[in-house]
């Protein structure tokens, strides 16, 4: 198991540090497959709804509750906001951040209360949905591009989740910690 855990973290490493720009905000497909495809094709946001289960499988039962679906309901309360025009400042660095914060609480093996968590994913959250919100495709039906986008964060919330309770160690949880906050390094550095 800790073999497999290396080298899915030696594949992210290696995978972050090729990543480019493109990467982070692809053009977007309208409709059901659009929205469920999208979040697997950027890296940041992959990273970040990764990290959310991860975090949450290493806080405990309620925070593997609470975190999965605040996360996707303040998302879409963000890309309302954004899908109307009103602003949000920081966007784009509230993404990156994301990745790198919840990396290093994942690495660190910080603990917070389940409430000041949630409203650390909830900050995290609106900045991922105001981004989206903003960049909606113009062709297919939003509603149905917002289901689909949903269903992909709640995908890899589970996936984060599933990983976490696999790993059963916590030095493990802190090697896969580290690696998505160097992804987001990573990130901080490639050109936007």
């Amino acid at each position: 198991m800790i073999r497999l855990l290396k080298l899915s973290l030696a594949a992210l490493a290696a995978v972050s540090l090729t990543a480019t720009a493109a990467l982070a905000h692809p053009g977007h497909d309208g409709g059901l497959v659009g929205g469920l495809a999208h979040p697997f094709t950027g890296l940041d946001h992959l990273l970040a709804m990764v990290a959310v289960g991860l975090w949450a499988s290493q806080l405990g039962k309620r925070a593997m509750i609470v975190l999965p679906l605040l996360f996707p309901a303040v998302m879409a309360a963000g890309a309302l906001m954004g899908a109307n025009g009103i602003a949000l400042p920081w966007v784009e660095a509230g993404i990156v951040a994301s990745v790198v914060i919840l990396g290093a609480v994942i690495a660190l093996g910080v603990q917070p209360s389940l409430a000041v968590s949630a409203a650390l994913v909830g900050v995290f959250a609106l900045f991922h949905g105001h981004a989206h919100g903003t960049e909606l495709p113009a062709a297919g039906s939003a509603l149905m591009y917002g289901v689909g986008f949903i269903a992909a964060t709640l995908a890899l919330h589970a996936i984060g989740m599933g990983i976490g309770i696999a790993a059963k160690r916590p030095l493990a949880m802190r090697y896969a910690g580290g690696a998505i906050a160097a992804a987001g390094l990573v990130l901080i550095i490639l050109p936007h």
